[in-house]
């Protein structure tokens, strides 16, 4: 692995693993009666706050002329909304098991859309990787209304990835997230105001957690989209799922079970198995 590729990998992988932190607050809220809207809306809301000091410029501004960039943060609010409608039912890590038809879809749109390369070999270990999520999906035999929500979610952030790597030539990275914000939070403050809390000390910091750790997270993918291709960084998303696991069993603890658990593994290992396809293919 060169040592830009090296650098890309290990932004996504701090990236990956605050992107589930956050959504633990998240989950902590919505399990509580919050309404979903409302914390995707000061998910937004917090992080263009923190963000703006550091990224204000007239350049963010021009990009909110692109419709591209309005597509991408639509994509990415839909996205948002579902994962949260499955946090408030069910665990963390089969909600992200779930999640993980979103590394197959991104890869597909990246190969077609995008016309990055592709190999028979990844489309073999997707398609096995796709089966790891029918396990912890199970449809038709145990499937939920919250399992449902996360393979929704799971296929809009496909598109939230593929879109990413599309309109990273735009502009500087913080800029790209800046206005991913302030659209999120203009398309979700009237229903956030609709479904408003009682904002305890409680709501009120884990407000804070999940706004900030959605933020760094996504700054962090940003950064490294714009080092190397959606194709190449797609095994790193996975690491969402070590992040899911762990923050499941710490603070609610939640385990898969078995063919949860199996289907976690098989998404895992057949996304970084991508790794040593690249590593081969680069071989002279």
């Amino acid at each position: 692995m060169d040592r830009s590729l090296l650098s890309a990998a290990a932004i996504m992988s701090l990236g990956m693993l605050l992107i589930p932190f956050g959504d633990t607050a998240g989950k902590m809220m919505t399990s509580a009666g919050v309404h979903p809207f409302f914390v995707a809306w000061t998910r937004y809301l917090i992080g263009m706050v923190v963000l703006i000091p550091f990224a204000f410029h007239v350049d963010a501004l021009k990009l909110l002329r692109n419709w591209r960039i309005w597509l991408r943060s639509a994509v990415q609010v839909i996205t948002i909304c579902t994962i949260l409608t499955a946090l408030s039912t069910e665990p963390i890590a089969n909600v992200f098991g779930a999640f993980f038809l979103g590394p197959m879809v991104s890869y597909a749109l990246s190969v077609w859309l995008l016309k990055e390369q592709g190999s028979a070999l990844r489309i073999i270990l997707l398609a096995v990787g796709l089966g790891g999520v029918f396990l912890v999906v199970k449809p038709g035999f145990g499937m939920t209304p919250g399992l449902a929500w996360a393979a929704a979610s799971g296929c809009f952030y496909g598109m939230f990835l593929t879109a990413s790597r599309w309109v990273a030539p735009l502009g500087r990275p913080v800029h790209l997230l800046l206005t991913q914000l302030i659209i999120g939070t203009l398309m979700l403050t009237p229903l956030g105001l609709l479904h408003l809390p009682l904002l305890t000390a409680n709501v009120s910091g884990l407000v804070l957690w999940s706004g900030v750790a959605s933020m760094m997270g996504n700054l962090f993918l940003v950064f490294a989209y714009a080092r190397a291709g959606a194709a190449t960084l797609a095994p790193f998303v996975y690491v969402q799922l070590i992040g899911a696991t762990a923050y499941g069993l710490v603070f609610f603890g939640n385990w898969p079970d078995g063919l949860s658990a199996i289907g976690i593994t098989v998404i895992f290992a057949c996304g970084f198995a991508t790794l040593f396809l690249r590593k081969t293919a680069s071989r002279p």
